[in-house]
This record gives structure tokens, sequence and C-alpha cells, in this order.
């Protein structure tokens, strides 16, 4: 393994070594409580632009492999673990983790005190970073830092949605036959924003009984609007996704139509945060965010306690409930996870009710979609 120097924006200097691609990558540096699942984490396309901190003190013992991708690519900065396990063992694996990070140019970094860094990031809170396999010396890696735009400057959106429109044809994945189910009927259809979706997110749909046809961040809403008017579709969900979403204003005066339209909506993350700002209530940037599949997240209308699978450093205020009705809050920090618009057809979730990795107790979410746009 070759040595890799780390360089934070608040001065912190470490090195390490690098079991990934090689050369120099800058992003925000943010910390995953996960205990599995870091090939969904590194291929979920809402983390571009970061760097990903694992505290699971050993990663990489189960390998990669095709079926675990949850996008076509890796898509963040690079990882951060304490041991790197260079040779899997697991029945399922095709490749080791770091062949899959070499492949899309993702560093891999080990040997660093996790630990010490989450501890960091929970007192300061998510920041700037670099990492360089080529350059050791901490001043040029400052400079280097200090030139390069924050990802609230960044539209990485651009970058990880799709280009061409498709259907969605598989459901979930059936861990006894280890492939993923045939999509079933169809009991309504509708259109998926891709702004950064996770595949099983599209799964869950698809098993939910909605037909999925999937389009790019540049949508036409007049034509979304068109066809919900004729019939053709029933529905519209916007994805998850990576970046600052006050920065999506094309987005979010496409999404205001469509709510003025009274176009049924489902929104997960990013699409959350869209539909908030697109009514009127811009969102705020979290300390250090919610990134694991931990997070006890309260039911409100069931008084029902869900552990959740978090990927986010955005929220919508407290204010929203001006608006719409609080469904789902966060039992870590009171903030919220879920609402429902009192005046659109409309409905939305912070956390991932589709996990992957995590657990499924939010699966219903789909479900209730599927039942708020049947005709």
């Amino acid at each position: 393994m070759r040595p890799v120097w780390l360089y934070l924006e608040n001065g912190l200097f470490l090195e390490g070594h690098s079991f990934g691609a090689e050369g120099t990558r800058a992003g925000e540096i943010v910390f995953n409580t996960s205990m599995t699942g870091y090939q969904e984490i590194v291929t979920d396309p809402s983390y571009a632009g970061q760097f990903v901190t694992f505290t699971m003190p050993e990663i990489g013992n189960v390998g990669c492999n095709a079926q675990d991708m949850e996008s076509n690519a890796a898509w963040c900065k690079g990882i951060i673990v304490r041991q790197y396990q260079s040779e899997p063992s697991n029945f399922r694996s095709e490749e080791p983790l770091h062949e899959l990070l070499e492949r899309f140019g993702i560093l891999g970094i080990c040997d660093v005190d996790t630990r010490f860094l989450t501890k960091t990031l929970r007192e300061e809170g998510a920041m700037m970073m670099i990492a360089s396999t080529e350059i050791s010396d901490k001043e040029e890696l400052a400079k280097l830092l200090l030139e390069t735009p924050r990802i609230s400057e960044i539209n990485y959106i651009d970058v990880v949605s799709t280009k061409e429109p498709y259907v969605h044809a598989t459901g979930q994945y059936d861990a006894v036959r280890y492939e993923y189910n045939e999509a079933p009927k169809p009991q309504a259809k509708i259109v998926a924003i891709d702004f950064g979706v996770k595949r099983n997110i599209l799964n869950e749909l698809t098993q939910a009984g909605m037909e999925v046809e999937v389009v790019p961040n540049t949508f036409d809403a007049d034509a979304l609007i068109a066809r919900y008017e004729a019939g053709e579709i029933d529905g519209v969900f916007l994805s998850n996704g990576p970046g600052d979403p006050l920065i999506l204003e094309a987005e979010q005066a496409k999404i205001r139509r469509l709510i003025e339209a009274k176009v049924p909506m489902f929104g997960i993350c990013l699409g959350h945060q869209l539909l908030s700002i697109a009514h009127g209530y811009e969102t705020y940037k979290l300390k250090f965010g919610h990134h694991g599949g931990n997070h006890p997240v309260k039911n409100v209308a069931t008084g029902r306690v869900e552990i959740t699978a978090q990927n986010h450093n955005y929220n919508v205020p407290d204010t929203i409930t001006e608006i719409a009705e609080v469904t789902h809050t966060n039992l870590f920090d009171g903030t919220i996870e879920g609402v429902r618009y009192k005046n659109s057809p409309v409905m939305s979730v912070q956390h991932h009710p589709e996990a992957s990795p995590g657990p499924h107790e939010s699966r219903y979410v789909f479900g209730e979609f599927l039942k708020m746009i049947a005709r």
C-alpha cells in the first residue's frame, strides 16, 4: 500500500495508507455508522462529492458483487476506514472492494483513527478535506483545498442523473433465491425523477405495485402535467440525490409547477427537501448530518418506533407545520423525518424506507404512496 495524506479545513493533517485509486481528491467529509453495506454506500449517488468515514472498524471482508450495486458506478470522493480487509470471504463476492474503487477512481484510505475523526466531526461539524497519494506537503494541500468549491456550490445531480428515460423492471431482492424479483403486475403508473436514485428505491416502488418510468433531472414539468391530466400516469416520485437542495433552482421551479397542477407526488431525502423548498420553506444544514442504518424514527400516527437508514446533511424547517402534518420524527434530535401536505396530494420522508443497507421497518410507505395515487 502507498502512503496517503489527508488535510482537513480545521488544520488537521494525517497520514494513512491507500488501497483504492491513486491521485488527489477534495470534498466534504462525513461519517457513517452502518455496520454492513459498504458497497451500497459507496455506490449510492447521494454521496457524490463526499468522503465517507466508516465507524465500523473493519471494512472489506464480504467483498463486492454486481447485485449489490445501488447505481452503475461509485460516486463518493473516497472512503476512510480503520482497517481494510483485502481478501474477502463470502460466497457472493465477485471482487474485493479495492478493485471496485480503482475501477471508478475512488480513493480508499485505511490505517487512520476513524474514532478520532468521527469525534472531530461530531464536535466541529462536517467540513471540507483533501486527500492525496501524490502530495505530502501540508501547505500545498491546504492551498489546493482553499481553491476547491464547496459541495454547496456544485450541482452534482447533473452528473449522477440518468441521461435517457427508461422503465425499471425488477422488484425486491429475494434472499432465498439470491436474485431480484420480476416486477409484479402494476396497479398504477408513475414517473420517477432521477436526482441520483438508488436502485432499491425503484425496486420497492415496482414491488409495491407501480410501473416506474425513470426520467432525467432535466424533465419537462408541463409534459408531466399533461400526461397526468390525460390519465397516462398517476403520480410522480422525486428521488434522493447529492448536494445542497437550495442551489437546484430549476428543479424547484418545475416541482412548484407540479404542485400547482395538483399532481400527486412522493419524495425521499433530496426529493423531500425539494418539496419543502418548492412550497416556500427553505432547508437548513445539520451540523454533521444523519448517516447510518440505526436511526430511531417515530411514526406520529401510530406511535410506532422504526429503526431507519439515513443519509442526509440537510433538513426541512419546523415551520413547515404551517402547511403540512408531520408524519415522522427523528428520536435522536427531534428533527422532522416525514410530512404529508394539507392542501396538496403530496407526501415525503427524509429517511430511506428502502434501506439497502439497513432495516426495512419503513418499507410500508411505498404502499401508502400507491394508495394515495389510486384513481
